[in-house]
């Protein structure tokens, strides 16, 4: 590809997700779902934008199939980073100090709203696939996942910061996420073992995994367990290594400086390496490395807002659009049609996750003191599954866990839960006329809640 093709292959992309956003705005869409349909439009199943494009670049020199090719390696290359950065930044959102503003609600919701919808996720899969493990768990993980980008901006848009209600919806998304992501990171493992050894390398997507190379046939179910502990032990190790790193760079470095943005981005594409190195997906690497980087900006609040702004640019503005265009263009909802069983994975995959997620929140909060209308406020509020879900679905399909058909579930189950979500919590709150009347104060610790959540974690974009 030469330079003037890609200069104009990249502003095309550039056009389309600048426009998209801004037209959908109208509607109050989402920027990430504006992102999606632009991918499904321009996409093989859409638009083809790539096909003609190739064809009208062609002048330039090259052939229509290469240029295809190396187009959609610049899309899926630049939303590989920005998946990265989408996970860091989730990381660095992360704030467990918050914790002990509400224990009880938070430890239940925590336990609730990861093993009820984790439950449901296994059993829908099992129903249409009762053979494939890995598959199973990663519809567990993607059903136990909550978005801090959705809920935040409801809770402050509702002024629920200020209780206790609030503070542990918001935390136990936290939690819930670091768990999800754990059993995500199990789910590819899985995968990897129970691919055959006859398969070439190619169908296996070999990476850098230390476990793509040496036979672990011998250890049976018991690997399960062995690298459930490896995760373990790599994150506490990653959260360590990269707060002592991350401290000793703020320390030395002005936040103004270029050079520290380089450094920071250098450790989480390290912290990602290693992580791959085990096995362990950059989902994770990426989620930890953000992680142990939050603690560090709660070090040095005089550096955290001008250092996030900087990620965020480079993320949102940026990289991350590019995942989600990519995820949009994966997606194929012609193949929906084509059976009765595509209708019902799709019905059983939402109603599967609105009922596990609704039930599970009432039951939390009703167990913690708080009336049905609290908890079916916090249940859906948990409802909502847009950035993280679609990147760990996108992994999956491409690593052959999730099939055409679930992987199109998950994309239409995204945007069916968080398009009419806040709505429903508004109206629940009108018509119920609840009040949170427990706020917390000052001596409680809401300082931490409003400087911290409120400076730091940002609404999804």
């Amino acid at each position: 590809m030469t330079n003037e093709i890609f200069l104009i292959a990249f502003m095309i992309f550039l056009v389309v997700m600048s426009l998209f956003p801004i037209v959908f705005r109208r509607f109050k869409v989402p920027g990430v779902i504006a992102l999606l349909i632009a991918g499904m439009v321009i996409g093989p199943n859409g638009l083809d934008l790539i096909f003609y494009l190739s064809k009208w670049l062609s002048f330039f020199g090259g052939t229509e199939k290469e240029i295809a090719a190396h187009a959609n390696f610049f899309v899926n290359s630049l939303g590989s980073l920005g998946l990265v950065f989408l996970m860091t930044l989730a990381g660095l959102e992360a704030d467990f100090k918050l914790i002990k503003l509400a224990k009880r609600p938070v430890i239940l919701l925590s336990i609730l709203t990861f093993l009820i919808p984790a439950v449901s996720g296994f059993l829908i899969y099992q129903y249409f696939a009762a053979d494939d493990f890995a598959g199973k768990l990663l519809y567990a993980s993607l059903f136990a996942s909550h978005s801090v980008g959705i809920v935040f901006p409801i809770i402050r848009e509702l002024k629920l910061g200020k209780t206790r209600f609030g503070a542990a919806v918001l935390i136990s998304t936290v939690i819930t996420d670091v768990s999800s992501i754990i059993l995500l990171a199990v789910s590819f493992q899985v995968k990897r073992l129970n691919t055959p050894s006859d398969v070439p390398a190619v169908a296996l997507h070999k990476t850098l995994s230390i476990f793509d190379y040496i036979p672990t046939e011998n250890l049976g179910a018991s690997f399960i367990v062995i690298f459930i502990l490896i995760v373990l032990f790599y994150i506490l190790i990653a959260l360590f290594v990269v707060n002592r790193i991350g401290e000793k760079l703020l320390g030395m470095l002005h936040p103004t400086e270029d050079v520290l943005i380089s450094l920071l981005i250098m450790v989480i594409v390290g912290t990602v390496l290693c992580g791959e190195f085990l096995g362990i997906n950059l989902v994770v690497g990426s989620f930890v490395a953000g992680l142990a980087l939050s603690v560090v900006l709660h070090k040095y609040p005089q550096h955290s807002s001008h250092l996030m702004e900087r990620m965020e640019g480079i993320g949102y503005g940026f990289l991350i659009p590019f995942l989600f265009v990519s995820i949009g263009m994966k997606s194929d909802f012609t193949i929906l049609f084509y059976s009765l069983d595509n209708f019902w994975i799709i019905a059983l995959t939402i109603g599967g996750l609105v009922f596990s997620k609704v039930i599970s929140g009432w039951l939390a909060m009703r167990f913690s003191g708080f009336g049905n209308a609290a908890g079916f406020v916090a249940g859906f509020m948990t409802v909502p599954q847009l950035s993280a879900t679609l990147a760990a679905a996108s992994i999956g399909k491409d690593m052959g866990i999730l099939s055409e058909n679930f992987f199109n579930a998950i994309v239409i189950m995204s945007i069916v839960t968080t398009l009419p979500i806040p709505n429903i919590v508004r109206l629940i709150l009108e018509r119920t006329h609840l009040k949170f009347e427990d706020e917390i104060t000052q001596d409680d610790g809401f300082a931490v809640l409003e400087k911290d959540v409120e400076e730091i974690i940002q609404p999804e974009k």
